[in-house]
């Protein structure tokens, strides 16, 4: 027998069919990611990776997992969605690289209320460039809809990656007083500091869609550009010889992210005068009456990543980063220590 006013999970909020139209949408972009070591992709209740077919004899598997904060929301207010993709995949790759792990694979959860299928499929196919361009495969993720958990138009990210070494690569080691300290240029705020940034654009009475005062573009816009991959490069670097140890700048700034790479009794020396300011950090340093040292520990100030460098690899390092794009600044150097110690001024 059939009851007629029998409720559906439709009427409870939730469309089954609006998820599987979002898992066909998004499988071409997902089978482009595919790499040496795919076994199975999407539609599977866990995806399949094959280490030896990755080329790995002797592997220790690494982890990481990230979201891109409240940068979410400004995401949401303009209905941008294109780049923030990239800032979740970025968020975990550039982890893995830091420990020295190739990304291997990456997995994505995706959470709100009602499913819009164009918001979602976008923010995905987002995610499968990252992946792309860190080769690193899209094998599988959530999408999960939950009535009365989220307000309207609202939504959720998290990120999961998995990266691969072969046993003794594991960074940071040998980091040593002499090491030179190089950075590699940031595109952006990137995705750590927004809470920060929303306040002051609230302070400064602005809204989302004026006129950038630091960029082309709306407001919204650049605060958006995607957080910079550095994958490629960096796994180049590493295999070129004397990468000692790195640091991906992101919560906490330089201050408290640089630390994390030094061994007990080391610490680090960076002139501020090495790079310019880049105009965001200065018009939200100036219009927010941010302190120097709370901009430091806040926001990466124009350095994304930082690289503990022996002497003598110098010269063949920063090449090799040069060669594939990177705008690279000497900072400094590991000294005998603790911390981060600062001379200069952001400019």
């Amino acid at each position: 027998m059939t009851d007629k006013n029998g409720l559906t999970y439709a009427d409870a909020g939730v469309d089954i069919d609006a998820g599987n139209d979002l898992v066909r949408r998004i499988g071409p972009a997902a089978k482009a990611t595919d790499r040496p070591g795919v076994m199975s992709g999407l539609g599977g209740f866990g995806g399949l990776f094959d280490l030896k077919a990755a080329g790995y004899d002797d592997p220790v598997l690494v982890a990481a997992t990230d979201g891109v904060g409240t940068k979410l929301r400004i995401a949401i207010d303009t209905g941008h969605m294109g780049g923030i993709g990239i800032d979740l995949v970025a968020m975990c790759v550039n982890d893995l690289v830091c420990q020295g792990a190739e990304p291997l694979f990456f997995l994505d959860y995706f959470a709100t209320g009602k499913l819009d299928t164009d918001t979602a499929s976008t923010v995905i196919e987002g995610i499968a460039r990252a992946c792309k361009l860190s080769n690193c495969a899209l094998i599988g993720g959530e999408t999960a809809e939950m009535p009365g958990m989220y307000h309207a138009g609202d939504f959720d990210l998290a990120g999961f990656a998995v990266g691969a070494m072969e046993r003794g690569g594991a960074l940071p080691r040998d980091v040593a007083e002499g090491d030179i300290l190089v950075g590699l240029a940031s595109d952006g705020v990137h995705s750590n500091g927004y809470s920060l940034v929303r306040r002051v654009v609230d302070h400064a009475g602005m809204s989302w869609g004026e006129p950038s005062p630091f960029g082309a573009g709306d407001l919204g816009q650049v605060l958006l550009t995607p957080t910079r991959l550095y994958v490629v490069p960096v796994l180049a670097a590493i295999a070129m010889g004397g990468v000692h140890g790195l640091a991906h700048i992101t919560g906490g700034g330089l201050t408290e992210n640089v630390p994390r790479m030094l061994p007990d009794g080391l610490g680090a020396e960076i002139d501020l005068g090495a790079w310019a300011l880049p105009g965001v950090f200065g018009w939200l340093m100036r219009t927010g009456g941010i302190a120097e040292a709370e901009m430091l520990k806040t926001f990466n100030c124009g350095i994304g990543m930082v690289l503990a460098v022996a002497p003598e690899a110098l010269a063949d390092v920063e090449e090799v980063l040069k060669d594939r794009g990177e705008t690279v600044v000497r900072l400094g150097r590991v000294a005998r220590g603790e911390g981060v110690t600062y001379t200069g001024t952001l400019a």
